[in-house]
């Protein structure tokens, strides 16, 4: 049975999901976009802001659940444009240490919300 993961720190869900759930020693962090937690609006439009709220909702929930980076197995980043992806990459980086966990990067025709990145990732306790 899972448990579902809810934080002040991140923004709240925005359809029928929870920010992440928790499994014991998996937990399964929901796609986040660029939004402040407080007003629930997107703090820009460079995707280089953009990519730092993203990861910083990420690491809000992460630590909800007493978690860090270095418990993340998997991401996977979705983007609006892959003209964007060396920026992405590069603020991506910029919060993780090796080794540094799987990841897959896509370009999407639309993002929640008409964000320009969203990233999803999976973390474990093992």
């Amino acid at each position: 049975m899972f448990k579902a993961v809810s934080t002040n720190q991140a923004p709240s869900a925005i359809g029928p999901y929870s920010q992440a759930t928790d499994l014991g020693n998996i937990v399964f962090i929901s796609g986040q976009i660029p939004l402040d937690p407080e007003t629930m609006e997107f703090v820009s439009n460079d995707i280089q802001e953009q990519t730092h709220q993203v990861m910083k909702n990420i690491l809000a929930i992460l630590e909800e659940v007493n978690l860090s980076f270095k418990n993340v197995v998997k991401m996977n980043i979705y983007l609006d444009s892959m003209d964007d992806f060396a920026v992405v990459n590069d603020v991506y980086a910029s919060y993780l240490t090796e080794p540094y966990p799987a990841r897959a990067a896509v370009e999407v025709s639309k993002l929640p919300k008409g964000a320009k990145v969203e990233i999803e990732a999976i973390a474990t306790r093992g």
